[in-house]
């Protein structure tokens, strides 16, 4: 039996969104996300993990044979900063998640020399990236999630 081409590309299109829901998204630690999702972040990275409890935040690092990234972790499971330091930059994208709109939009306002560190500070996001070619760091925080106590220059 014969499907009539309309009625196939309803069925293809339906099939094709149930296929897209069904697949597992990996969680990503991100700013301003949940901590639950680091074990993704590792193995996305394929990086070993190591946590460190500093009292009033814990610090997971992950780090690959290329770089490191830190996330720091508020007791509330939020995580408010991040830092990374490697051969080349992070993917802002995915780091920053939700903020990345706002921090390009930002960098893209300012002007500054070629080899000039980046420096972003809105009301709701810091970010500090330098570095060249095989050699690159910075961090990102969100000053409203800072928990008591944590000051800016603790996340590195």
């Amino acid at each position: 039996m014969m499907l009539p081409e309309c009625h196939l590309k309803t069925c293809t299109r339906i099939l094709a969104a149930a296929l897209l829901l069904a697949m597992p998204f990996p969680a990503r630690a991100v700013l301003g996300d949940s901590a639950a999702s680091v074990l993704s972040d590792q193995a996305r990275m394929k990086g070993t993990l190591r946590s460190v409890d500093r009292g009033a935040y814990v610090m997971h690092e992950i780090t690959t044979t290329t770089g490191a990234v830190r996330e720091f972790v508020s007791p509330g499971g939020a995580v408010f900063g991040v830092a990374w330091e490697g051969q080349f930059p992070p993917d802002f994208q995915h780091l920053l998640g939700p903020y990345y709109a706002q921090a390009n939009q930002a960098a893209s306002q300012q002007p500054r020399p070629r080899r000039a560190p980046v420096v972003i500070t809105t009301p709701g996001l810091v970010l500090y990236q330098t570095g060249h070619m095989r050699s690159f760091h910075g961090q990102a925080y969100i000053p409203q999630l800072l928990p008591q106590g944590v000051q800016a220059s603790d996340i590195r």
